[in-house]
């Protein structure tokens, strides 16, 4: 659906005038009737009925308009309740019939010379605020891409790549979580075209919520989607870890001590012994005489049992003795009980010594399989969680105030307040606007790009209006709410409490 009116951000301009040698060819659009759009560095010449490079701006009879209409938020957070001494404020985070209106659809500021193409007023609480609106074009952006598995997917620092080009790397695990870091400036202009093409491509789709096929140097492949489950090596993964060995064996210690001589939580980073372990030895466990392979940390806990990979614990143990060393004499003896389990409870085993004190599998008892399954349930579904960041500095902050250092002292101050597409941006201390926002609190198809390339992302800054006057804000472009909302606009129900709920969206007027 093309909205009616070009927003201000993207001006069409005539083509210059072809000199006798240009005119057009038969069946050929002449070159005086192309406009050209402002919206982005690449300057698109656009014939009638044609969209420019982008896909976001069109010719319309010799009018530029917009392919993505602006985005209203039907409910969404108070934006800085607490400001103003006069404020009364509830103490209710949401105001449920507040409109809030985003920066998807609303066009951009470059050149950067002109005010932000919405800058919005309304009372919130008996305050006059204002919410500043644009669409930034970030060269300087990227995804954090959370992957909730233990799982080796590929050695830290290993290149990350989509359709054979390098678009980011494998950068430090978390507790129960393989992370990426995806883009950035060095990918998207600093290598060849193809792989700027490329690594924009990837961004996109992530930050859209779709799906992108992705393998890492000496690693896995991988399917990853906002939202949805990993999928490595073509296998979708289900659980994330309850805590590593030695944390599995603190917070199940006490239910299987009664019925279990010994038990070995098997972990890519530290495999947990029940009888070694503090939490053991306080439930008066006896020592067992089973000895793990691999560097000894503290007592109970062990690095290095095994190699990364994707058997047992996220590691490349497919058979659980292979960690064990041949059993103590002077502690171990026959019939003593043995569990062993992975840190989701997937993969568990029970064996009994025999008279040569080797492990021989034997039923497992019923109270033991319950705490397998009391494992597992304690494990949260696997998610691809996918983090936009960017840095919202340079020439952006030109469309927001003639002072652009201001609005930065502002969002480090916290009388403004930065959102992404109406979602919560968690701001990086430090020097500029560096922030991250989580694409699942966003509407659909909120990101776009520029061919340069670069990533479109919408951001808005929201605050008192007497705080906007004086940063030097551009005064005679606010508008009022109501005057915004008069126009055919998409609004979208926001998420409220339950951040991977599926959008609702509808079309028309307020």
């Amino acid at each position: 659906m093309a909205e009616k009116n070009a927003p201000p951000a993207a001006q069409a301009k005539p083509a210059a005038q072809a000199g006798p040698d240009a005119s057009a060819k038969p069946g050929r659009t002449r070159p005086e009737d192309k406009i050209r759009c402002d919206a982005c560095p690449v300057l698109c010449y656009i014939a009638e009925g044609r969209a420019g490079a982008c896909d976001r701006y069109a010719n319309e009879a010799g009018r530029l308009v917009r392919l993505d209409p602006l985005t209203i938020t039907e409910t969404a957070r108070e934006l800085v309740p607490f400001l103003g001494e006069d404020a009364r404020w509830s103490g209710d985070l949401l105001e449920g019939s507040r409109p809030f209106v985003t920066a998807v659809g609303a066009g951009t500021t470059y050149p950067d010379y002109k005010p932000a193409p919405f800058i919005v007023s309304q009372q919130v609480e008996g305050v006059d605020m204002v919410t500043v609106v644009t669409e930034g074009i970030f060269s300087y952006c990227g995804a954090k891409v959370k992957i909730d598995t233990d799982r080796h997917i590929g050695p830290e620092r290993a290149l990350v790549r989509a359709d054979g080009e390098a678009v980011g790397h494998v950068t430090t695990s978390e507790y129960g979580s393989r992370m990426l870091s995806l883009g950035g400036v060095e990918h998207l202009t600093g290598g060849t075209k193809r792989e700027g093409r490329v690594t924009c491509d990837t961004l996109l789709r992530l930050c859209n919520r779709e799906a992108v096929e992705l393998s890492v140097e000496g690693g896995a492949t991988l399917t990853l989607q906002a939202g949805r489950a990993p999928v490595i090596d073509g296998e979708e993964e289900r659980l994330m870890r309850v805590g590593c060995g030695s944390a599995a064996i603190g917070m199940f210690a006490a239910q299987w001590a009664p019925h279990v001589d010994e038990v070995v939580v098997v972990d890519d980073h530290i495999t947990g012994v029940l009888s070694e372990h503090q939490a053991g030895k306080l439930l008066g466990v006896a020592p067992t005489g089973i000895r793990v392979r691999g560097r000894r940390s503290t007592p109970g806990r062990y690095f290095q049992v095994a190699n990364p990979g994707t058997g047992w614990g996220g590691t490349d143990v497919s058979d659980p003795l292979s960690i064990l060393k041949p059993a103590d004499p002077k502690h171990a003896r026959p019939g003593l009980r043995l569990l062993m389990i992975s840190t989701t409870g997937e993969q568990y085993a029970y064996f009994e010594l025999d008279e040569e004190l080797n492990p021989v599998p034997a039923p497992i008892p019923e109270v033991l399989q319950a705490s397998a399954e009391r494992v597992a349930e304690n494990c949260e579904p696997s998610l691809t969680s996918v983090l936009f960041m960017g840095g919202a500095g340079g020439s952006l902050r030109a469309g927001v105030t003639e002072n652009p250092v201001r609005l930065t002292r502002s969002v480090r101050a916290a009388l403004t307040y930065v959102s992404c597409g109406g979602a919560e941006a968690y701001i990086w201390p430090g020097g500029g606007i560096t922030l991250m926002a989580d694409v699942m609190d966003m509407p659909d198809n909120a990101f776009g790009y520029v061919p340069t390339p670069a990533l479109v992302a919408p951001i808005e800054f929201t605050m008192r209006l007497s705080d906007y006057a004086a940063m030097g804000g551009h005064m005679g472009a606010v508008r009022p709410l109501e005057e915004v909302l008069g126009e055919d606009r998409r609004r979208v129900a926001h998420r409220g409490a339950d951040p991977h709920a599926p959008q609702r969206y509808r079309w028309g007027r307020k």
